[in-house]
């Protein structure tokens, strides 16, 4: 039995001679990627695989005959920010498969969320430019579909990454396209935690080793070297006696579906504040936060002001934590990056609450 997008069984079949020459992928491009929540420490035992958890955009990549689509985790396409991506799959041998991975960029010996980020651009000359100086690769971790277009869904990970072995080993490519590696001994996957090069990983991801693939369910497990979170940007303060942004309001989603004021970070760098202020003047409107909202400062926080300005939810960033006490950031947040590539509805309480 094999699974439709969203996890539930249904008969496996390849699809028919007919789609194949329609042009359809052997699964929507609304398939959702299977998510992880995140735990403290791995767990043990052989029902387990390890992986690295890759530091860049988690895409999908959809083939049948020369059309190919990637898409980003939040269900965006990502073709047109990586073309040489798009034009490498088109020119592979097989022309059926959907599969699970990551992109992303190397530069100067090093992966570079920058350089991901800067793919993001209006501007298709600028795409063109940047995917001919800094390449991108897919690193490969999963299979949905095969190359006869059979769903794969519906099979134990052991399955799936039996036959993602040997796509990878058929059509590999040197800098460009590879499997991630693997690994059954917790051990080794502990030593990833703390010895793999500095910026390559920001973790690793435990996978049942007889798991079906279930689209957007969190059913893996990931530990992260810090305690990170993706808030929404839900309002801002400005700085005390200045017409510069000073502190963002961060917010979180609930299961009824309402953004709920969990904290701020205010660790943005001075050249940062003018071009930010703009950004965020322009997308002022209330009511910013739909459930919990900001208060008025307190003698636990260190905001200059009560005064605060909504703005649309639209802008997702990451923030390292220490503590979480009753649903909020006991402490200020630093601020690590900003997430264009993350859904701001991805962003909800699950992340910081104890797995």
């Amino acid at each position: 039995m094999a699974s439709s997008a969203h996890g539930k069984p249904t008969k496996k079949a390849a699809p028919s001679s007919a789609a194949k020459k329609a042009g359809g992928f052997p699964l929507p491009v609304s398939t959702a990627p299977m998510e992880a929540r995140s735990a403290t420490e791995l767990p043990g035992g052989d029902a387990w695989q390890y992986e690295p958890k890759w530091d860049g955009f988690r895409c999908l990549a959809f083939k049948s005959g020369d059309e190919v689509d990637i898409r980003a985790k939040s269900g965006k396409p990502l073709g047109r920010f990586f073309p040489e991506i798009v034009a490498l799959l088109r020119r592979l041998e097989p022309d059926m498969f959907v599969l699970d991975g990551e992109l992303v960029i190397e530069v100067d010996g090093r992966l570079s969320f920058d350089a991901l980020q800067m793919r993001l651009h209006p501007a298709a000359s600028r795409v063109q430019k940047l995917s001919q100086e800094t390449p991108a690769k897919l690193i490969l971790f999963d299979m949905l579909a095969g190359t006869d277009g059979t769903i794969l869904t519906g099979e134990p990970l052991q399955t799936r990454r039996a036959c993602l072995e040997a796509f990878a080993k058929k059509n590999a490519v040197a800098e460009m396209l590879e499997s991630s590696p693997f690994t059954l001994d917790i051990k080794e996957a502990e030593r990833w935690l703390t010895s793999w090069e500095a910026g390559a990983t920001d973790g690793v991801v435990a996978k049942r080793r007889d798991g079906v693939y279930e689209c957007g369910e969190r059913a893996m497990v990931k530990v992260k070297r810090l305690k990170t979170a993706d808030c929404v940007v839900g309002g801002f303060r400005y700085e005390s006696d200045s017409s510069l942004v000073g502190s963002l309001l961060l917010g979180l989603y609930d299961t009824e579906g309402l953004l709920n004021h969990v904290g701020f970070t205010a660790t943005i760098s001075d050249k940062e504040r003018p071009a930010l202020t703009n950004q965020l003047e322009a997308l002022r409107e209330p009511p910013g936060f739909t459930g919990k909202a900001p208060g008025g400062p307190s003698r636990w926080s260190s905001e200059r002001s009560g005064e605060w300005e909504p703005v649309r939810p639209e802008l997702v960033v990451e923030v390292r934590f220490d503590h979480v006490s009753n649903r909020r950031f006991r402490h200020g947040t630093k601020l690590m990056r900003w997430r264009p590539d993350k859904d701001p509805r991805q962003c909800t309480y699950q992340q910081i609450m104890p797995s």
